[in-house]
């Protein structure tokens, strides 16, 4: 699924427009993004939580030549699956 996919999924469904729609995911994307930036954790009890990681400085190899590079130190975003989430994919 896409978003176009995924704005007219939440349109039907909750008996939105659109672009209300629309308007609604973009408005969740920027305050997760924004909340995450500040170094806040975003819980959604039962969907999940989102937060930023902070991952240290490692080496690494390149796959292509096998010479040794430094990976630099850098925050990555991370999602960890709610139990209802879970369990409702599970089946």
């Amino acid at each position: 699924m896409n978003k176009t996919e995924l704005v007219e999924a939440i349109a039907n469904k909750g008996g939105l427009t659109k672009k209300d729609a629309e308007n609604a995911i973009n408005a969740f994307e920027e305050v997760i993004i924004e909340t995450l930036k500040s170094g806040v954790k975003v819980t959604l009890t039962g969907f999940g939580t989102f937060e930023a990681r902070n991952m240290k400085a490692r080496n690494g190899v390149n796959p292509q030549t096998g010479a040794k590079i430094q990976i630099p130190a850098r925050t990555v975003p991370k999602f960890k699956a709610g139990k209802s989430f879970k369990d409702a994919i599970r089946g």
